[in-house]
C-alpha cells in the first residue's frame, strides 16, 4: 500500500492531505438522472485512499458523492486501509437558522455518509446580508461539542467576513476558496486573515476545470463544452483576458514544469500549494471515469526558484483579474459559476425584512428588521420615498439583540454595512444607490479600520462621507452607521 501523501496539522488539529480529492462531478456525472453504480465508486474511492489521497471533500449538493465517500470509508476499513477524512458541506437557503434546523443539517450528512461524526463541516452562506448565518455557526460549535463534528470549516467566505466570524468568537479551521495561477483573489486580503487566525485555505478550481494541464497547450478554444466544471472555468479564462492570453500563461508554466520535469497541472497546483496560509490544494476526479493520481503526486516535490516565481509573476501579470473578492460569484455578477447567471436563483431569495406602506403616508415605504427598539423608539430601519432611501443609523445588533463583534469595530462595520446593504435591498434598491454615509465611532484609532471597510463596500461607489468621533453611543458598540440613497 502506498504511503500517505504529505499531511499537514493545522492550528485547530485538523490533519489532512495536501492533495484533497474532490467530489464535486459525481453532481455532473449524474446529471439528468443519469444512474450511476455507487458500489463501483465507492471501490474506486478506495481506491485514492489506498495510493494516499486519504481527504475527500464533498457536498450536500454534489449528487451522491457522500454516500459514496460512506461506503468508500466502509470498504476501507473492512479491509484495514487508512482512515479517510472527509470534509462535507451544508449550504442552506438563507433563513431561520435555529438549533433544530441546524441539527438536521448536520444529521442529514451523517446519515448519507453513514457516520457517527463528519470531520470537518463546512457551512457556505449565499447573502451576507442576512444575518442568519452567524447563528448557524453558533449551533455548528454546539453540534461539534456535542462530538457530531470534528471540525468547522468555511465556504467562499471573503477576509472581511472570515475575520468578522473569528472575530465573534466562532473557531474555523479551514475555508474553501476558488484558487487558481488564474484566479489570484485569495493570495491578497484573505490569505493575511487566514494565516493570522490559523485558518487553513483549501484551494479548488486549480486546475480551472482541466485547462491549467498540457492538452490545452497550443490547442484552439474548445467550440463545444458539455460539463459543468468545464462550463464554469472557461468564464474565468474569458474574465481574465480570453483564451489567446490564456495561452501565454500556459506557455509560462510549460517552461517551468520542462526545468522540472513536471507537467502544468504539476506547476498550477504547487503555485496555489505554495501560497502561506493554503493548507491543502482540491483536485476533483470523475470516479471511474479516469484518475491522473501519479501525475498529481509529482507536485509534492516540484520546488519553485526563484526565477521560476518571477517568471509566474511576469506571466500572471499580463492576464486581467478575476472582478471582485473570493466567493461574490455566488452572491453578485458576474455570476462566474457552473451553471452561469445565478441571479434567478438569487432573486428567489426570501427579503431579508419586512416591508409596509405607511398608513398615514401612503407613498411611504418603511423596511422594519425585527428589533423591538423599532417599534418602541417609532422609527424604521429604512424608510423610501420615491426614488430616495433613508437608513436610520444601525449598529452591529444581531437579530436577538446581541453586540456581534464586541469590541471590534472593523468586524462591527462589517455586519452593519451588510445590514444597510439588506434594509436597502428589501426596499428595492442597492449598495450602489448610495449617496452619502455618516459614520459615528467611540475609539478615534479606529479610523482607518472602518474607512478600509468602507472603502471595501463604496469603493467604486464613492458617496459623500462624514466621520464624526463621539463619547459614547448608546449599549456596547465601537461603531454606527448610517446612509443616504437615490435610485437612478
Amino acid at each position: 500500500m502506498t504511503q500517505p501523501l504529505d499531511q499537514i496539522t493545522l492550528p485547530s488539529g485538523l490533519s489532512l492531505s495536501r492533495i484533497v480529492t474532490g467530489l464535486w462531478q459525481m453532481a455532473d456525472q449524474e446529471r439528468d438522472g443519469r444512474a450511476v453504480d455507487l458500489d463501483q465508486m465507492a471501490e474506486a474511492l478506495a481506491g485514492y485512499a489506498r495510493e494516499g489521497f486519504t481527504t475527500f471533500d464533498m457536498a450536500d449538493h454534489y449528487g451522491s458523492a457522500e454516500i459514496v465517500a460512506g461506503r468508500a470509508a466502509k470498504i476501507l476499513a473492512a479491509e484495514g486501509g487508512p482512515t479517510p477524512t472527509i470534509l462535507t458541506k451544508w449550504c442552506p437557503a438563507p433563513g431561520p437558522m435555529d438549533a433544530g434546523t441546524v441539527r438536521k443539517g448536520v444529521e442529514t450528512a451523517l446519515e448519507r455518509l453513514d457516520t457517527d461524526c463528519v470531520d470537518v463541516m463546512q457551512f457556505h452562506w449565499w447573502q451576507y446580508q442576512s444575518p442568519e448565518y452567524l447563528d448557524a455557526l453558533t449551533e455548528l460549535m454546539k453540534l461539534r461539542q456535542e462530538g457530531l463534528i470534528g471540525h468547522i470549516g468555511l465556504t467562499n467566505f471573503d477576509a472581511a467576513h472570515l475575520r468578522m466570524v473569528l472575530k465573534q468568537g466562532i473557531e474555523i479551521a479551514t475555508n474553501q476558496v476558488c484558487f487558481s495561477v488564474l484566479d489570484r483573489r485569495g493570495a491578497g486580503e484573505l490569505t493575511s486573515v487566514a494565516a493570522e487566525h490559523g485558518v487553513g485555505l483549501l484551494g479548488f478550481g486549480t486546475l480551472c476545470g482541466g485547462y491549467l494541464s498540457d492538452r490545452s497547450l497550443g490547442q484552439p478554444k474548445p467550440a463545444e463544452i458539455t460539463d459543468w466544471s468545464r462550463m464554469k472555468y472557461m468564464r474565468f479564462v474569458e474574465a481574465a483576458g480570453g483564451w489567446d492570453r490564456f495561452q501565454g500563461l500556459l506557455g509560462t508554466l510549460a517552461e517551468v514544469g520542462k526545468r522540472h520535469g513536471a507537467s502544468i497541472s504539476n506547476v498550477a497546483s504547487r503555485w496555489v500549494l505554495d501560497q502561506p496560509a493554503t493548507a491543502g490544494v482540491i483536485v476533483g476526479v470523475r470516479l471511474g471515469e479516469n484518475s491522473h493520481r501519479d501525475d498529481n503526486r509529482r507536485l509534492l516535490d516540484l520546488e519553485f526558484t526563484e526565477e521560476d516565481r518571477a517568471r509566474i509573476a511576469e506571466a500572471t501579470a499580463k492576464m486581467d483579474s478575476i472582478p471582485g473578492d473570493c466567493g461574490d460569484e455566488y452572491r453578485k455578477p458576474p455570476f462566474l459559476t457552473a451553471s452561469g447567471d445565478l441571479s434567478d436563483h438569487l432573486e428567489a431569495l426570501p427579503p431579508v425584512m419586512t416591508s409596509r406602506p405607511v398608513p398615514a403616508r401612503p407613498a411611504r415605504t418603511l423596511a422594519e428588521s425585527g428589533s423591538i427598539w423599532e417599534e418602541k423608539a417609532g422609527f424604521a430601519r429604512a424608510i423610501r420615498k420615491g426614488n430616495r432611501i433613508l437608513v436610520s443609523g444601525t449598529t452591529a445588533t444581531d437579530p436577538h439583540g446581541g453586540t456581534v463583534c464586541a469590541g471590534d469595530a472593523q468586524g462591527q462595520a462589517v455586519y452593519i454595512l451588510d445590514k444597510i446593504t439588506g434594509a436597502l435591498s428589501t426596499l428595492g434598491g442597492q449598495i450602489e444607490d448610495v449617496m452619502r454615509t455618516r459614520i459615528y465611532l467611540t475609539d478615534e484609532s479606529d479610523w482607518q479600520a472602518v474607512s478600509a471597510v468602507h472603502e471595501r463596500y463604496f469603493g467604486d461607489i464613492r458617496p459623500a462621507n462624514t466621520l464624526i468621533v463621539v463619547a459614547k453611543l448608546i449599549g456596547d458598540y465601537a461603531v454606527e452607521i448610517e446612509v443616504e440613497a437615490e435610485l437612478d
